[in-house]
């Protein structure tokens, strides 16, 4: 099987791993309890905060550790917006945008059931949000905005700093979405409030994730549930240990490697579209006039193909098709509609990412079996 879907998730490098067992059966204890074995596994956790708080150039006080980028999404989105309300502030806008992950959209329909005002923006055909329309929005007073870094299906990156910078100016709060971007590319966090990541997708392990929540101007949040008060009282819950330690070791690791590997990806991925578009004439890129993750290729295929029979016609090679499965019914991907593409242009698009353990022969051969299968689904 060549894996080809590194924006769905990654592999724990072996060096995750193997920090990871001790803390499953030796190194067991709580880390909030205050006998030995507890205060060594606490240790252990303020060593991993201070980790991932240096792979985004923040302080460790500013991280909080949670489930996963969903959870950190949540905390954020609702957190941040309840507590000032329940302040009084007047505001009641938060922008999002329209290629944003499921979760952050959710989280911004359940506000707007709450009485909060959502505008969803959109983006223009290689699915960036343009500043202007942006600026505009934020005319009228606004709580909070929410803009992913790196899209999740194309790996179109947003220019933060300058989405940021309007925020700031206008006086919201701004999180950003960093699941995709964190750990492959360096990470500016100047104008922005709360960020959230997740290990799965950096090489550690699934479960965990963190939210950054910057300490000044101080940032306050609603936590989401009740409980014992850990994590400066926004996330409580035990932590677990052998996650944490595992994501801190992933951040390290991406830390020394980040540079290097971005550009072996970027070398792997380009090769694989030239191939790609060798094999297949009419195929397309989505996204091709905008920066991208160094790893990340959306291809639309040629008239008369339907990405998922290609995929099923491939089934050495492990990726995945423009469209979502939402209650067992495929449906066209909203990334790619808010791109511009037709129902019917989504249908056709495969999303194809590379990572740390693809090779050079990976490509060629993802290649080779791609094109077979693609020419067999194609009409006669």
């Amino acid at each position: 099987m060549i894996y080809l879907d590194y924006l769905s998730t990654t592999p724990c490098d072996p060096a995750v791993v193997k920090a990871m067992l001790p803390w499953f059966g030796e190194d067991f204890g709580n880390p909030h309890s205050v006998h030995g074995p507890g205060r060594k596994a606490a240790e252990a956790v303020e060593r991993a905060r201070e980790s991932v708080a240096g792979l985004l150039g923040v302080e460790a006080r500013e991280i909080v550790f949670t489930s996963g980028a969903t959870e950190a999404n949540n905390l954020a989105i609702k957190g941040a917006a309840r507590h000032l309300v329940r302040l009084g502030d007047p505001r009641r806008r938060i922008i999002t945008v329209a290629t944003e992950h499921k979760c952050v959209l959710e989280s911004v329909r359940a506000l707007a059931s709450e009485g909060f005002e959502a505008v969803v923006l959109g983006v223009d055909a290689d699915g960036r949000v343009d500043p202007e329309i942006l600026r505009e929005a934020l005319k009228v007073p606004t709580l909070f905005v929410s803009i992913m870094a790196a899209n999740n299906e194309t790996g179109v990156l947003q220019d933060i700093p300058q989405l940021a910078a309007l925020v700031k100016a206008a006086g919201a709060l701004m999180h950003v979405d960093l699941a995709q971007m964190a750990g492959k590319m360096p990470v500016s966090l100047r104008d922005v409030d709360l960020a959230s990541v997740s290990a799965h997708k950096m090489y550690g392990p699934k479960g965990i994730g963190a939210l950054y929540v910057r300490r000044r101007p101080r940032v306050r949040l609603e936590a989401l549930f009740s409980g014992g008060g850990q994590e400066r009282g926004f996330r409580s819950g035990t932590l677990p240990t052998p996650l944490v330690v595992g994501f801190g070791v992933a951040a390290e690791l991406a830390v020394a490697n980040m540079a290097d590997e971005a550009v072996r990806l970027g070398l792997l991925r380009d090769d694989l579209w030239v191939q790609l578009q060798n094999g297949l004439p009419g195929i397309a890129l989505n996204g091709a006039g905008a920066p991208r993750l160094a790893g990340a290729l959306n291809v639309c295929l040629p008239e008369g193909l339907r990405a998922l029979d290609v995929l099923e016609a491939c089934p050495d090679v492990a990726a995945s098709t423009g469209s979502a499965c939402t209650a067992a019914e495929i449906a066209p991907s909203y990334v790619l509609t808010a791109m511009g593409l037709s129902a019917q242009k989504a249908s056709q698009c495969l999303r194809l990412s590379v990572g740390r353990s693809t090779s050079k022969a990976d490509i060629d051969r993802a290649a080779e079996l791609l094109i077979a299968a693609a020419r067999t689904c194609q009409p006669n």
